[in-house]
């Protein structure tokens, strides 16, 4: 484990979240493998989205109780539409952390990352997908490269 980044805050807030989400989801409409399933396959409004997903990952990091929902009703139906693989997960899994990995540092960071990589085998799972490698998606794209370094995405 490398040593934590004193220069990047952890993630303390539903801004801090809310912030990181709205860069994570441009870099994935913008993502050739993953994009089309946000863009053309669920024709996700981020703006109606955001609030509830903000909700997810605040109960889920800030203990909160903000989250009352499920989330793999949505997914199961994006699912039956357009078959999400282990290569879809794998590639929402680099993208979030390199949004993360971007702009924060810290424990509750740390918690973001390893959450978002057991969300991505639970749905595969539930979906009945198989899990190949624990939804690596094979290669960084340049947009996760970007993020990564602090840069902008496409």
């Amino acid at each position: 484990m490398t040593p934590p980044d004193t220069a990047k805050p952890d993630i303390t807030s539903r801004a801090d979240l809310e912030h990181a989400l709205r860069l994570f989801y441009r870099a994935a409409f913008a993502d050739p493998l993953i994009g089309p399933h946000f863009t053309q396959i669920a024709r996700l409004d981020l703006e109606r989205h955001l609030p509830r997903i903000t909700d997810f990952w605040e109960s889920a990091l800030l203990r909160t109780a903000s989250y009352r929902g499920n989330a793999l009703a949505p997914h199961a139906a994006l699912h039956a539409a357009a078959p999400l693989t282990a290569a879809h997960f794998g590639r929402w899994v680099q993208l979030w952390r390199a949004t993360l990995d971007g702009r924060h540092a810290g424990p509750v960071t740390e918690r973001a990352k390893a959450q978002s990589q057991r969300i991505a085998v639970a749905m595969l799972r539930r979906l009945g997908e198989p899990d190949t490698g624990g939804g690596s998606g094979g290669f960084v794209p340049l947009t996760a490269v970007r993020l990564a370094s602090g840069g902008a995405a496409p």
